[in-house]
């Protein structure tokens, strides 16, 4: 649909004006959309109403707990998506492997193109497209998840959790490990006590090869002596001996930095080196054998060493990194850390020191417990303060799935959310720093960004968007679709609680409602899903 370069420059200053606006005291009724907004990716039609049915701190209750809350509707779709299933060692052995063969092949052909022939390229080029059903099914999972979960407190903690402990997909076979990364270390450790989330990350091979660290070795002369066949089989293979390469400290510095104690968190560039010393030898199988953790002694640096001030006498081994993870998971910075990050994620891009230290004390009197944790920040004040209601705006993700939510959008293929969310620059386990994706408004919030949403919110009310199914004329009774006036109320109901600025709501009306003239033009349902797209690009819409 087609919509004049003024309003869209009149639709952009006023998202941009009104992104930082607040709402006075909370009602009930705000109360069950801050938890909505906050505590799952949005609300569909009607659960404003069965949230104030059970109760806003019932329901929160019921969220918390995530394991009680049937979900068989989700697990049936999931079904669908074969590789959800599979270890690393069949991922590796299906979907790898053939990988390998076909690069092998290709080579092959450039030395000389005649050894392949055009059916031989069409099979290595099938290969490599099936190889990509891994990420494609991993993608399509999360997005049915955040849409489609009765779970969704879950859904919100899963993107939390696997952005702060962020690994790359586009990273080499990265993307053959994720599928258990998130299922197999996220998702069962995220409820639980933090040292064992944070040490199931240590030893994940998708982590270990992110940040390099399954290549990080100690120097020779700190290396254990070898066993006299070993040192005559390296002694005659000069080159294995050269790819074992040295230390590397990148994973050292990212869990400190990122993972646990902050940037300021005290820790000094030795501390890094030291720790990369202590943490050598924690690899990974080769990917033909599945790519699996191991610990490597030969590998390890058995040399004396000094962490945080914390000794380290000759001779350890793997126990050295499983203390430092014990430390590091228990250190005060740590809690403060965790807690700033929840609080900027649930409460407020620049949260109240007040609000994190308060967590993180929560974190270290309850031994890193995450749910408790997490509970501290909803429970606060400041959750529930009216200067932070509607207060933070949506992530590329956040929004996208809260406009499908909002409209009670059935996805029949993720495929084009997925590239909906690359559109919007944050593809679903596409960031390449450690770092993740930024929490905070100014990394979405320009001109282009919000001209893309609004795109896709008009495509996605007037049922145009691929793979998602919507009819927003059943969204409100027929009385309301009728009339022009009654519609901008009841889809601002349906869509943001009723709440729309009059500025929001002049615009609109000035695009749609009075453009129809009664005796040449009469008013019908076919505008309401213009109307429907402008509210799911109003700036009410794209806060939470």
């Amino acid at each position: 649909m087609k919509h004049g370069l003024r309003f869209t420059l009149v639709a952009i200053s006023a998202l941009l004006l009104a992104l930082s606006a607040s709402n006075s005291k909370l009602t009930e009724r705000q109360r069950a959309l801050q938890a909505l907004n906050r505590l799952s990716f949005g609300a569909r039609p009607g659960d404003v109403d069965r949230v104030l049915k059970t109760g806003v701190d019932n329901w929160i209750a019921q969220q918390l707990h995530p394991e009680n809350i049937p979900d068989r509707a989700v697990e049936a779709r999931l079904q669908q998506f074969p590789t959800l299933t599979l270890s690393d060692a069949q991922l590796m052995q299906q979907y790898y492997r053939p990988i390998v063969e076909a690069r092998r092949d290709i080579k092959k052909a450039v030395n000389n193109p005649a050894d392949l022939d055009p059916k031989e390229r069409q099979e290595v080029m099938m290969l490599r497209k099936n190889a990509q059903q891994v990420t494609n099914d991993l993608v399509s999972q999360r997005i049915i998840r955040a849409s489609e979960s009765e779970r969704q407190l879950n859904e919100v903690m899963v993107d939390f959790w696997f952005n702060h402990f962020n690994v790359f997909a586009g990273k080499g076979v990265d993307r053959f490990m994720l599928t258990s990364y998130e299922r197999d270390v996220i998702r069962p450790h995220m409820w639980g006590r933090f040292e064992d989330l944070l040490m199931a990350t240590a030893k994940s091979p998708a982590m270990l090869f992110y940040l390099d660290n399954a290549r990080s070795v100690a120097d020779p002369e700190h290396r254990p002596a070898m066993p006299p066949r070993v040192a005559a089989r390296m002694a005659a293979n000069p080159k294995q001996q050269q790819n074992r390469g040295g230390l590397n400290e990148n994973y050292a510095r990212e869990i400190m930095e990122l993972h646990t104690l902050g940037v300021d968190g005290g820790y000094t560039q030795n501390d890094v080196t030291e720790l990369a010393r202590v943490l050598t030898g924690w690899t990974i199988a080769p990917p033909q054998q599945g790519g699996g953790f191991v610990f490597r002694p030969m590998l390890h640096d058995i040399g004396p060493k000094t962490v945080l001030g914390i000794r380290f006498p000759a001779g350890g081994g793997i126990e050295e990194g499983e203390k430092m993870i014990h430390i590091l998971a228990h250190h005060p910075a740590t809690a403060h850390h965790i807690a700033y990050q929840l609080a900027q994620r649930l409460v407020a891009d620049d949260p109240p020191k007040a609000l994190v230290d308060r967590v993180a004390k929560r974190f270290l009197d309850t031994d890193g417990d995450l749910r408790e944790t997490v509970k501290a920040v909803i429970d606060s004040p400041e959750f529930w303060d009216p200067k932070y209601y509607r207060a933070k705006v949506k992530s590329p993700f956040e929004y996208t799935i809260s406009a499908v939510r909002a409209i009670d959008g059935q996805i029949t293929d993720a495929t084009p959310i997925a590239r909906e969310l690359q559109k919007d620059g944050e593809p679903l386990y596409g960031a390449q720093p450690p770092t993740g994706y930024s929490d905070r408004a100014d990394a979405w919030v320009n001109t282009g960004a919000l001209l893309n949403r609004l795109n896709f919110a008009l495509a996605l009310a007037a049922n145009k968007m691929p793979g998602v199914r919507s009819d927003v004329v059943a969204l409100i009774p027929a009385e309301a679709a009728a009339d022009p006036q009654k519609s901008v109320d009841a889809l601002a109901k349906a869509l943001t609680g009723g709440e729309l600025t009059d500025a929001t709501r002049k615009t609109i009306e000035a695009r749609v409602v009075e453009r129809k003239a009664p005796t040449t033009d009469p008013w019908d349902n076919t505008q309401l899903p213009t109307i429907a797209g402008l509210i799911l690009g109003s700036p009410e819409f794209q806060k939470q």
